[in-house]
């Protein structure tokens, strides 16, 4: 049975991070994986193939028949590696990048081939029906938010919560990516709790982390025996034992704000 994810979060939360060291983890034990970024940045798989890969909205400029080697690029341990990509900053809808990538994959096969694992990294809120996708035409079978402590951050996962409730989709759980907020991890399992889901797991703050991507590379790869790789490793094996992934329950705005300003009392 395919393990298919959808990974949400604020922008610059960290979730192209999370993805691509996660994928990494998971073909280290022999999975056959796909990554699949969903932002026009396209540079969720950089880490992972070592360079920025051509997208498949800029591809189907050029070649309106390409073949599975014109969007599907092998990375670290034969990771399949895709960009949607998106048009040009402030020209067009980035989303609309996200549903052209999905409906030519689909059309080759892609998602017929043997995957043990397919990980979809989405940018920002669901509020965009491009953005939502993954789990709204069935892509992806659960959601992961990639959350700090902060507050805009828990925003936008309560943001997130909210469209993943409107389209009944499958909360896995919530990643715990610190910024080394006061109280931090406390706050983000208080929040999980709230909206009736729990943390699978903690990533803390490394500049071992942003050493391994300068060099084009995940932490899993450069740093094989380090600490950072080691919460990675234990993520991706909570993740692939999680069991629970109910509808959430988001908090209302009210609700959001005195549940965050009782942690700055």
């Amino acid at each position: 049975m395919i393990k298919k994810i959808a990974i949400y979060g604020k922008g610059g939360i960290g979730k192209s991070t999370t993805v691509a060291n996660l994928s990494a983890v998971w073909a280290k034990d022999d999975l056959n994986c796909l990554v699949i970024g969903c932002d026009p940045k396209a540079d969720t798989t950089r880490t992972l193939y070592g360079s920025r890969i051509p997208t498949v909205v800029n591809t189907l400029k050029d070649n309106r028949n390409p073949e599975v080697e014109d969007l599907v690029f092998t990375g670290f341990k034969d990771i399949k590696c895709v960009e949607s990509g998106g048009p040009e900053p402030g020209v067009g809808c980035a989303g609309r990048g996200v549903i052209v990538a999905m409906k030519r994959l689909e059309k080759l096969g892609i998602f017929d081939e043997d995957l043990d694992v397919v990980v979809y990294d989405v940018l920002g809120d669901v509020v965009c029906g491009g953005f939502s996708v993954p789990l709204r035409e069935k892509y992806a079978d659960e959601v992961l938010i990639v959350t700090s402590g902060e507050y805009m951050s828990l925003y936008a996962a309560n943001n997130i919560v909210r469209g993943v409730e409107k389209l009944k989709g499958n909360l896995s759980g919530i990643v715990c990516n610190c910024r080394n907020v006061e109280r931090e991890e406390e706050i983000v399992n208080d929040f999980a709790k709230r909206i009736g889901t729990h943390v699978v797991g903690t990533i803390h703050r490394s500049n071992l982390i942003q050493d391994a991507e300068l060099d084009a590379k995940t932490v899993v790869e450069k740093y094989p025996e380090s600490y950072e790789t080691q919460e990675y490793i234990d993520l991706a094996s909570s993740i692939m034992n999680n069991q629970s992934a109910p509808t959430p329950k988001p908090m209302s705005d009210v609700e959001f704000e005195d549940f965050f300003k009782s942690y700055l009392k």
